[in-house]
């Protein structure tokens, strides 16, 4: 039975204190280059701080499997710079075991990302949703109801959200009776979208008879915001907890959910693919020098190989996405590829 010793909390403490190390850089800089990308299009610097911190969450997820690779090999660098990895060894411990604790660290660390940051992140951008965070068709907006009153087809260019209510630009209208016969179309600069339907308070409408007036405008429909994010929220604007019903809702409606079962795989095995990425670092760090160890050079070789491993990923997600293998395979092959793939090579360095 595994258990919590001392010198598995002192070589976790290490694992965690490179992680930290490595997430604090990447943060700090993403962070800073993104406020000063920011600040020329908000009214002052606390607007242009939070947007930044937004975006920074949105990007947690891209840089988080590559700040666990690298803590692990910083963590094993130190380690084998202050001869502790000596201590290590006459402990007993194999490199299996001695890498057991920086495993356990990264499953943690994965599972934090999918149970918490990945809701409140969601919960920090969803607050002002813009048009680039959902599925358009064409690059615009289409939305349409149909009732026992008839059928209203709404298109619009762009679209962002203001509090509970949706503001569509650019917008036409077409509303008909329930044989299609057209009674009228409303073109607008901005329509707003509520609970209670869709209004304009400066619209060009036709009646039926093709007469032009401009007037104020309002039509109660079905459809309210929160219908029209669910229908069109690209999967990662929907938090983990949500997505297993969201997805039952869009296979009653027939809407395609293969990129949100792709997401929500993805969320799922998030610690897979962490503890996929310590064995890789673990893997790069082994060596037999107690002095000059070639850091630079392994950490070189390694941030390449993350790349490799990030276009593998990618590659694996997008045959998911598309249909060309089922979305669960192809969120788990490249983590134990990479599993087993550095756990051969961790056997054959200490068999040598």
């Amino acid at each position: 039975m595994f258990r919590f010793n001392i010198l598995t909390r002192f070589l976790m403490r290490r694992f965690f204190s490179g992680f930290g190390l490595v997430m604090l850089v990447v943060c700090g800089i993403i962070l800073a280059v993104t406020f000063v990308e920011r600040l020329p299009s908000n009214p002052d610097a606390i607007s242009a701080l939070i947007e930044s911190w937004t975006r920074l969450l949105e990007y947690v997820p891209l840089f988080l499997p590559l700040a666990v690779f690298m803590g692990t090999l910083l963590a094993s660098y130190n380690l084998t710079k202050s001869s502790e990895n000596i201590i290590v060894s006459s402990a007993g411990l194999s490199p299996f075991q001695s890498a057991r604790p920086f495993l356990i660290g990264a499953t943690l660390i994965g599972v934090i990302a999918t149970t918490l940051i990945n809701p409140y992140s969601v919960s920090v951008s969803s607050k002002n949703i813009t048009a680039e965070k959902l599925q358009l068709v064409d690059k615009q907006i289409w939305l349409r109801e149909s009732s026992s009153n008839g059928h209203i087809t709404m298109n619009a260019n762009a679209m962002h959200k203001s509090g509970q209510i949706l503001i569509f630009e650019d917008t036409t209208v077409m509303v008909q009776d329930q044989n299609f016969k057209l009674i009228e179309r409303v073109n607008a600069d901005t329509i707003t979208l509520s609970d209670t339907g869709l209004s304009s308070e400066n619209a060009t409408v036709w009646n039926a008879s093709g007469r032009p007036t401009k007037r104020a405008w309002q039509l109660q429909t079905l459809i309210n915001p929160q219908t029209v994010l669910d229908r069109y929220l690209q999967p990662d604007q929907i938090s983990f907890w949500k997505l297993p019903e969201f997805i039952k809702k869009m296979d009653a409606i027939g809407a395609p959910t293969r990129g949100h079962l792709v997401q929500f795989w993805t969320l799922l095995f998030l610690p897979l693919t962490m503890i996929a990425m310590a064995t890789l670092g673990v893997a790069f760090s082994q060596t037999k020098q107690r002095r000059n160890y070639s850091f630079g050079v392994k950490f070189s070789i390694g941030i390449i190989t993350c790349f490799a491993v990030y276009f593998l990923t990618n590659m694996f997600n997008a045959l998911g996405a598309t249909g060309v293998l089922p979305p669960l395979l192809a969120i788990i092959a490249p983590p134990l590829i990479i599993i087993a793939g550095a756990g051969i090579f961790i056997t054959s360095f200490d068999t040598i």
